[in-house]
């Protein structure tokens, strides 16, 4: 399968938008952060939006501009770490284009934020553990899994071109 559009996937802190970049760079397609996207187009950070607005709201917001994205061609998506696990998205992206689960131990997680505290969903360890565990189920519907662990950007860029180019993807 040679798709045109590259979906990534994966809770908070597994490197998406940074991969993203990387995939991009690669394939000279354009790249797309979603909640980059979000922020743009309401004119405040998803912080604002979770806290004057739910995360409902947020969650309508991002689904309708995930929906825009898919007529697009030649793109890498960074999604949001619930954007895969929120209602038909994942449907969405699988019927439009590749997605790839970026994989990461909560260990990694929480290291990688340590210094974070812009993510409202990151405030509480055990609450954000509980999201973590609830989300892998949803996760494992993309049609790549890839441990994104301890690999570079640059080896995950190549690592997910290596099985796309490799084969269909179910």
């Amino acid at each position: 399968m040679h798709p045109d559009k590259i979906f990534l996937v994966g809770f908070m802190a597994s490197g998406k938008s940074t991969v993203a970049t990387a995939l991009s760079n690669k394939l000279g397609w354009q790249v797309v952060d979603l909640d980059h996207r979000i922020e743009a187009q309401e004119e405040r950070t998803i912080t604002e939006i979770f806290s004057s607005h739910g995360e409902q709201y947020f969650r309508d917001i991002e689904t309708r501009i995930l929906r825009e994205l898919l007529k697009d061609s030649h793109v890498v998506v960074a999604t949001g770490g619930g954007t895969f696990v929120h209602g038909d998205n994942a449907i969405d992206i699988n019927t439009n284009g590749a997605s790839v689960w970026l994989d990461v131990s909560f260990e990694t997680v929480i290291r990688r934020l340590s210094d974070d505290s812009l993510r409202p969903l990151a405030r509480n360890h055990d609450e954000m553990k509980a999201l973590y565990q609830s989300r892998q189920p949803g996760y494992k519907k993309a049609h790549l899994h890839i441990d994104a662990n301890q690999s570079t950007a640059k080896e995950l860029a190549d690592t997910i071109l290596n099985q796309i180019d490799g084969g269909p993807l179910t």
